[in-house]
């Protein structure tokens, strides 16, 4: 038995993603046309799982013109170029056979949605980054201490400048209002000597 589980778990891929029932993906497959071979795309609703290891299949569905399109393929075949996983779709069953009985917008799954956990799990995946972050902001702190300090000896200076220019501005103020005031009687008299 040990011979036969080595030989399979040297066929099987490792870059698979995670595939579950309701999920929409691109099967890269390729196609033997004459003497040719080329990469055809089949992307759907994977509509059930089958089997295990290296015997495990997956059947997609698609509608192309209206149609319904079924197609099953082994995943860890050499014919299977990748899988891409394009969105996850939300379904509590093994097999979504009653896909087959709609059409256009019914036949979609709801979206699932991230969760707390999947949106923090980058954050811990890297706690090495996080915690050299950290570090730098304490080595940093000394410095914004020091900037603290030249800022509140510059306050205390700034007062001092400011109680000088108080009263210039007063100084400055005093005769362009007593010229205002003087300017607003004579034009007051020419209005008056008309009438």
């Amino acid at each position: 038995m040990d011979l036969i589980r080595t030989i399979t778990d040297e066929q099987m891929k490792r870059d698979l993603p995670p595939i579950k029932t309701g999920d929409t993906v691109k099967v890269s497959a390729k196609v033997v046309e004459g003497n040719r071979e080329r990469i055809q795309v089949f992307e759907g609703t994977v509509m059930r799982l089958r089997g295990g290891g290296l015997g495990l299949t997956i059947t997609v569905r698609r509608i192309a013109s209206g149609v319904g399109v079924e197609r099953t393929f082994k995943v860890h075949s050499p014919r299977i170029e990748k899988i891409e996983i394009i969105r996850h779709g939300v379904s509590h069953r093994a097999q979504l056979y009653f896909l087959r009985d709609r059409v256009g917008k019914q036949s979609s799954l709801r979206e699932k949605r991230a969760e707390a956990g999947e949106i923090l799990n980058p954050v811990f995946e890297k706690p090495v980054e996080v915690v050299a972050e950290v570090a730098q902001v304490a080595e940093a702190a000394p410095a914004v201490e020091e900037v603290a300090a030249v800022e509140e000896a510059a306050m205390a200076e700034a007062p001092s400048a400011e109680a000088a220019a108080e009263p210039a501005d007063e100084a400055a103020a005093e005769p362009v209002a007593e010229a205002v005031a003087e300017a607003a009687p004579a034009a007051d008299d020419s209005e008056q000597a008309p009438a």
